[in-house]
Formats: structure tokens, C-alpha cells, sequence
């Protein structure tokens, strides 16, 4: 009896003290610096991403982003304030809209203030080892980082071959064998095995893919070549009632270049007249690889020519993704690390018919978002609380418990996987200023609330444009000649509390000086690329 008693003593004794382990283990867990890993692509469609559900991502799946949704959230209402590469980029590091950053456009608007709070300098100042790996696209060093290497050659874009990397603003490097995707993935994981491991980190791991124009690397050049893609079933838009879309530079038809299609120059040109021959098609000239393909065939040909490049160059971003997770389930830093997939801002696959970006457009407006964190959100997760690129920030922030600059304009939607409704928003601004390059989209502003959008465009034109999204989520049919008095001056009324509450509520003339404003750029593409080849022709 006496042996069977202390048996029993000693069990319930261990069975103690495990517990009490196994509860300081997760108290010390709880306790740990959370990690941050910010994955962006540029130009990556919500459309291209599998999690999504999309035809097109049926047949091009992305497996691992899907993976970051799986253990995580994915987010069904994400938008983008200004669909342009550095303006959104410049929004989402400071969580501030571009007219208040100062970066609203990619050409002639000067280079971004790295002077200024950002969400890297805040983790950095506590304690948080600090990297950005990629595109940058800011023109100016980065600022807020123990470590930096970035694009810098093509005017910041970087080219997907021989990429030119500058590495913490002083020494410039050529990657003369690697895709520039595989260069970007090495460099992370690199950085990420070499880093301090004593400190919590945050890494910016930012690709040039699949921006155009949409050169894959070679192991995936023979992906998707047995079939073709489906058009979209806006592909053959006519633009009926909406002026400002009619009078666009970027239709699949019309306007992709001989470079976009991958066609060579002739031989013997000088470099000059080959880059000239390259570009034609660009303002609408026409053009065909051949005498017999002509018409509907030729916009066939081009669409399935540009939707598969850029699908390939998606297929290279994904396993890039991969790369990296594997590598925080194989460090024990799974667990611990916030993980987010997104992209600067959404991009067209032929709806519309078209290619690029800066429309208020859904396919434009609405970014890709994913995001893991397994202390705060259950796996599976769909959010649709309606965020903008401007809350990244301030929600990253408090997720790792870090205070929220009462400058940043953003709000963080960490409550939103919480249970927590009340700083869910009941709508979201945008504003986009960039005229008439390289699309000849006209400037506009306007809001989306969960069912209506309206939009104003302003430079050339005093055009308003309005949709109903429940009826006509393809947003073809503009309801503002024919919608109630009633419903216009609702939306106008909050459209201009917005606008009052951003600080964005300046006259169309001064908002048109914005647009006309003239401000060098340290990356000004025609300029550097004429230095750097005037000796070559």
C-alpha cells in the first residue's frame, strides 16, 4: 500500500511539474518578440493568386502563397490608395496617403523622403534587426534598415536579367547568371541564416515580378505552353458611358509593345534605333509578328503571349515563397514569425481588356493579401473587413506590440481576427494623380463603401462615375446619370468627409498642380539609360 501511495505521490508530483514546464514554456513563448516577414510583389493580381479562386488561378496555382492563407487569413478587401508602383509603396512603409507622404507619382514627382517615420525605423528603434531585399523603387537610399540591398538599375525597376543591386547604399553589385527572382530569394535566404540570431527580426522580401515586361526565368518557359487561358469575360469591353476608360493607352490590342511579345530586333541596328523598334506599339501603332495574323486572332495572340509570361513569372515568385517558409518551419521559426504575401497594388489580366494598373477599377484597386500569425489568427481564416495598403503598417506594428505613431493615417485591423468590429471600415478612399503617362488613365478620386462606387475624374474632363457592385460587379454599366438624387448626395456627403478626414480636401485646380508639378527624379529612366549607353552606339 505504502508503495502503490508513493508511486501515486511521485505521478501526480511529475505530472506537476510537466505542466508547470510545459506552462513557463508557453508563457516564455507567448513573452518572444514576434518576427516579421513583408513579402511583396509588384504588379501581382488578386486574379493570380490560387487562395482567391479565380479561373485564371485554377489552372496557375500558387501553392505556396496559398500556404501563408491556409495557416492563416486571407483578406477579400484590401485596397490600394494610389495604384502606382512607389506611391504605393511609399503609403505602405509610412501608413500615410501619398499627398501627405509627398511620393503621389512615379514620373516627375521627385523621390521619397526617407527622412520621415516609417514602420522599419519603428521596429528597428526597438531592438529588431532590420532588412529590405528586392525592389525598392523610391529612388532614394532606404532608411530604417540594418541592411539593404536593392534594385537600382532601369530606373529603379531592375530588369530581370543582370540585375544591378545596390547593397546599404554605397556598393553596387551585377548579378550576371541568376533570374532576378532567384537572386532576390538567395539574398533573403542568405541574410536570413547570417542575421543576428539574439534579435527578433523584420524583413522586406520584395520581388520585381511579375511587373512588365514579364520575362520569366527559363526553367518555367515550356509552363502552361499545352494550352491556353480563357479570355476574361470583360476582355472585349467597348467602354460604353465611360469616357475616361475609352480615352486609356493600355488595351491588350492595342498597345503592348514588340518587347512585351518577346519579338527580336533585325540585326544591324544601333542600340538606339533597336530600343526604338522594341517600343513600337506602345502609343498604338500597329503591329504583327506576321502578314496572316491580323485582327481578333492578333489580340488572341497577344493576350495568351502576355497572360502566360506573366503567369510564369508568378510561378517564380511562388516557389520563392516556398523557399522561405521551408526554411522557417526547418529554423523552429514558424511559430513565431508574422508572415504577409501582397503586392504593391492589383493589375489587369485582360478584364477590360487590358494590362497595367492605376484605375479605380476593381482589378487595380483590389491588392492580393495573405497573412500568418499564429499567435492571433486561426488557420483558414476569411476576413472581409475592408482595409487599405495605408493600415499595413500600424497593424504589423501592433501585432508585434509596438505603439502606433499617432501621425500614421492608417488603422491597425489586428481586432478584425479578434472578434473586434468596432474600427472596421464602412468605406475606403483613393486618389491617383499621374497624367498622361505611360497610360493616359485621367487623374480621378472617389469612395467604395460594400456595395457602390463612385469616382471623379478631373483633369480633362469633370466626369463622375458610379456602380453598383451587388448587380454589376464587373462594373460596366456607370448608374450616375440614371441613380436617385438621394443616393449621389449620400455618397458625395461621405466621399468629402473622407477626403476632410485625410487631409486630401484641396480645389481640382490645385489638385491638378499636383498632377503638372515637374520634380526630377535620381532614377529618371530615359536620362540614366542614355548616359549609361551614350558610348556604346
Amino acid at each position: 500500500m505504502k508503495s502503490n501511495s508513493l508511486i501515486g505521490i511521485l505521478s501526480i508530483t511529475s505530472l506537476f511539474l510537466f505542466t508547470l514546464c510545459a506552462c513557463n514554456s508557453s508563457i516564455k513563448k507567448e513573452n518572444k518578440p514576434m518576427n516579421v516577414i513583408y513579402i511583396m510583389a509588384d504588379d501581382h493580381a488578386y486574379q493570380a493568386v490560387s487562395a482567391y479562386g479565380s479561373q485564371v488561378s485554377k489552372l496557375a496555382p500558387t501553392p505556396n502563397i496559398d500556404r501563408i492563407a491556409n495557416e492563416g487569413a486571407r483578406m477579400d478587401n484590401v485596397y490600394c490608395t494610389n495604384s502606382i508602383c512607389g506611391p504605393s509603396r511609399a503609403s505602405i512603409l509610412t501608413g500615410k496617403f501619398s499627398h501627405v507622404n509627398g511620393f503621389y507619382k512615379n514620373v516627375d514627382g521627385g523621390d521619397f523622403n526617407g527622412e520621415q517615420l516609417t514602420f522599419p525605423k519603428i521596429f528597428q528603434k526597438n531592438g529588431y534587426e532590420t532588412a529590405v531585399i528586392g525592389k525598392w523603387h523610391l529612388g532614394t537610399t532606404p532608411t530604417g534598415f540594418d541592411y539593404s540591398k536593392v534594385l537600382i538599375n532601369w530606373g529603379g525597376q531592375g530588369t530581370y536579367y543582370k540585375p544591378q543591386f545596390c547593397i546599404n547604399g554605397t556598393d553596387t553589385v551585377v548579378e550576371k547568371k541568376l533570374h532576378v527572382t532567384q537572386a532576390i530569394e538567395n539574398d533573403c535566404l542568405d541574410w536570413l541564416s547570417k542575421r543576428d540570431a539574439t534579435k527578433p527580426f523584420m524583413l522586406l522580401y520584395q520581388f520585381k515580378a511579375p511587373h512588365r515586361d514579364w520575362r520569366p526565368d527559363s526553367m518555367y518557359h515550356e509552363l502552361f505552353s499545352d494550352f491556353d487561358f480563357p479570355l476574361p469575360e470583360t476582355f472585349n469591353d467597348d467602354y460604353k458611358g465611360r469616357l475616361a476608360a475609352s480615352e486609356n493607352m493600355m488595351e491588350i490590342g492595342r498597345h503592348l509593345n514588340r518587347r512585351d511579345m518577346k519579338q527580336v530586333a533585325p540585326s544591324g541596328l544601333s542600340r538606339k534605333d533597336s530600343l526604338r523598334w522594341l517600343a513600337y506599339g506602345d502609343k498604338g501603332q500597329y503591329w504583327s509578328p506576321n502578314d496572316t495574323l491580323t485582327g481578333e486572332a492578333l489580340k488572341y495572340w497577344k493576350f495568351q503571349t502576355y497572360i502566360k509570361d506573366y503567369l510564369r513569372c508568378v510561378a517564380g515568385i511562388d516557389r520563392a515563397v516556398g523557399s522561405v517558409l521551408d526554411y522557417l518551419e526547418e529554423s523552429g521559426l514558424s511559430e513565431n514569425t508574422i508572415v504577409v504575401y501582397t503586392s504593391d497594388q492589383g493589375f489587369y489580366l485582360g478584364e477590360h481588356g487590358w494590362f497595367d494598373k492605376r484605375w479605380m477599377y476593381e482589378e487595380s484597386f483590389k491588392m492580393p493579401f495573405v497573412i500568418k500569425n499564429p499567435r492571433t489568427i486561426t488557420a483558414g481564416t476569411k476576413s472581409d473587413a475592408m482595409i487599405m495598403n495605408v493600415d499595413f503598417a500600424p497593424t504589423l506594428l501592433d501585432m508585434a506590440g509596438l505603439e502606433i505613431p499617432s501621425e500614421m493615417q492608417g488603422k491597425s485591423f489586428k481586432g478584425a481576427f479578434e472578434g473586434d468590429d468596432n474600427n472596421q471600415r464602412k468605406s475606403v478612399y483613393y486618389h491617383y494623380y499621374e497624367y498622361p503617362i505611360w497610360h493616359k488613365v485621367q487623374p480621378h478620386y472617389g469612395i467604395k463603401t460594400d456595395r457602390y462606387k463612385l469616382m471623379h475624374f478631373y483633369y480633362t474632363m469633370d466626369e463622375w462615375e458610379l456602380y453598383d457592385l451587388e448587380t454589376d460587379p464587373n462594373e460596366m454599366n456607370n448608374i450616375y446619370a440614371q441613380a436617385s438624387p438621394k443616393l449621389i448626395e449620400n455618397l458625395k456627403k461621405e466621399l468629402q468627409e473622407l477626403r476632410t478626414e485625410y487631409k486630401d480636401d484641396g480645389s481640382i485646380e490645385q489638385m491638378k498642380r499636383m498632377t503638372d508639378t515637374v520634380i526630377s527624379r535620381v532614377y529618371n529612366e530615359p536620362k540614366i539609360y542614355k548616359e549609361s549607353n551614350k558610348n556604346k552606339n
